[in-house]
Formats: C-alpha cells, structure tokens, sequence
C-alpha cells in the first residue's frame, strides 16, 4: 500500500513531539451496518470540552473532518472559529457511506474507503476536499482514512489531490475480520512513501508493549485463542506483551504512560494522541456513555498532558508542523 517507503526518525536526543488528531465525524452505530440516514453532527455544538483543554496546553490539534461535519454548517462552525484563530489545523476523515456520491454497495467491506474501485474513492475524496475548501477557506494536506482504510490505490490519488500527509496507520490494529487492514506488523515510527511527492505517514500511537519484543505478536495470537481464559489479560500483567493505544478511548492514564515509556525507551520520539469527536457527548460511543465516563475522559487528557510535557519533557506539535520538522530531519 505504500510505494517507495522510508523510515525515518527524529534524533535520539529529540525532545519526543506530541500530536492530537480527532476523527471529526457523524454519530453512528459502529457495530451496525453503514447507514447514510445517520449523519447527525450535534456532538460537535460541545467539542469546545475539547478544545478547551487543548488551549491550555498550547496544542494545536488536527481535526480530520468527514462529509457531514465539513458540509453542515452545525459540523463546521465552531472548528472554522478556532481555525482563523490559529487554535487548530483542518485534515480530510473519508466515510464512504455517508460522502457522495454513494453508488458503492452498503457492506461493512465498503465502509473502508480504501477497497472501493480507484474511480470512486477518487471521486469521494475530490468532493471531500473541495467541500472542507469551501467552508473553510484552504484545502486539507492531511488525510486520515476513515476505519483506517487505506488501500492499494490510496497513495496515487493523494499526491494527485495535493496531500502531504497521512495519518491512516493504526499499529496494531488487525480489521481483517471484515474486510479491514492489518496493522500489525508497523510500528509507531514515522515514515515517507510516494512516488513524485513525497507523502508523510505519521502513525496512530499503539502497540505491543512489553519484554516480549519481537515474541511480542505471536505471543498474542496465541493468548487471543484462549481469551475466554483471560490469556492476554495474564500477559500484560506478566509484563510480557501488552497491546495499547495512546487514545482516552478504552485505555487507561496509566496505559498511556505504560506505552509511551516503552515506546520512548525504544527511541520512538512523534507520539499521537487520538480520539473521536462523538465521545464528547455521552451515549454516542461505547467509550463515554454518562456524565461520570465524560469527566474521566476529559480528565486523562491532562493526566497524559502533565506527564508527556512536565516528566518527560516533551514539547505540542501538529502534523502540518511536524513535516516541517521531518523535511530538515531527512
């Protein structure tokens, strides 16, 4: 999927860089079939309980907005706000089901932009960016596909649309059970691909943490056969192998260190902090379904923050400003 890739890092001596990238999107049911009826925008009246954190703090966050946010002026006004005001930056967030035209079947396959013919995805993400160019005022350079689809005709249509940067990369996401990719084998490094223009892939933080290293994913697949067992549940807590995600969705503050430690340790220096923006409101996503799971979402924002900025001095960057840095690293 990636064409003429290439590794790089920043220098060991590098303060590490942290990057916020929100799945700005629709509410809908992720465990049910794709809809295009389910396009309501009203969690993002409240995404100031977001951003609100992120100005203290001096991020800059990159909101990767879909169809529905970029179109509606209810999905748009708030972030063009802090847009002008410097508070953020604007990337596209591809959900086939709901971005036009919707000529493609309905299947839960489908909903991963990347295995649609090349002509439509094409066609869907063109409409995409000129619709984000619209309403906002300049063309999205960072794209992030929507469940993390990226597919074989990707890279091409990127550099053909004027994108710099991709987010896509989810270690260690494995989506093959319906139709999905497998992230398993990448690592939280970032990385360049493309052909005439080079493309930045900046990768969603996760993986296998732990003393298991190169054991690390077999191990896993091994447990995961005996999850009824708790198998990989005495993994991690046997320091062994420890499959984590630096999100406020489904992992914990103390994850969140756990995993930057390790990555850290292991000379990883662009950490990404992501989430999606629906789970600012309770009962859209299983993440945040009361008033008390929404503090304590908010609340491992700063748990994280204070750590990455305080203890292990690190320093807010955005993807924009991080292919900045990465053109002078190589």
């Amino acid at each position: 999927m990636f064409d003429q890739r290439e590794d790089i890092r920043l220098p060991a001596e590098s303060p590490p860089q942290l990057m916020v990238v929100i799945d700005t999107e629709e509410e809908f049911d992720w465990n049910a079939d794709p809809d295009p009826r389910e396009n309501a925008v009203n969690a993002m009246a409240h995404i100031g309980r977001a951003q609100d954190i992120f100005n203290e703090y001096g991020i800059r966050p990159c909101y990767v907005v879909d169809y529905p946010v970029a179109s509606k002026p209810e999905g748009y006004r708030l972030l063009k706000q802090y847009l002008d005001a410097g508070q953020c930056e604007i990337g596209a967030h591809l959900h086939p089901w709901v971005n036009p035209p919707v000529s493609e079947p309905l299947s839960r396959s489908n909903m991963y932009p990347g295995n649609l013919p090349e002509s439509l995805e094409r066609e869907k993400l063109t409409n995409l960016r000129d619709t984000i160019e619209q309403n906002f005022g300049q063309a999205p350079i960072a794209y992030k596909a929507g469940r993390y689809g990226f597919g074989p005709n990707t890279s091409r249509i990127l550099e053909d649309l004027g994108f710099t940067i991709d987010l896509s990369v989810c270690p260690p996401l494995d989506a093959r059970g319906d139709g999905g990719p497998d992230y398993r084998r990448f690592g939280a490094e970032p990385f360049w691909f493309g052909g005439d223009r080079r493309i930045l892939e900046i990768p969603c933080t996760g993986g296998f943490a732990g003393w298991a290293h190169g054991m690390a994913l077999p191990l896993f697949e091994i447990a995961m056969r005996f999850k009824a067992f708790k198998a990989p549940g005495i993994l991690a807590r046997l320091g062994a192998v420890d499959r984590l995600m630096l999100s406020p969705e489904g992992f914990t503050p103390a994850e969140h260190i756990k995993l930057t430690r390790f990555l850290h340790g292991r000379g990883v220096r662009t950490f990404t902090w992501s989430f999606h923006s629906p789970s600012v409101v309770p009962g859209n996503t299983s993440y945040v379904q009361d008033e008390g799971e929404l503090e304590r979402f908010l609340a491992s924002f700063r748990q994280y923050f204070d750590f990455f900025f305080d203890e292990l001095g690190g320093q807010a960057s955005s993807p924009a400003q991080m292919r900045t840095l990465m053109e002078t690293a190589g």
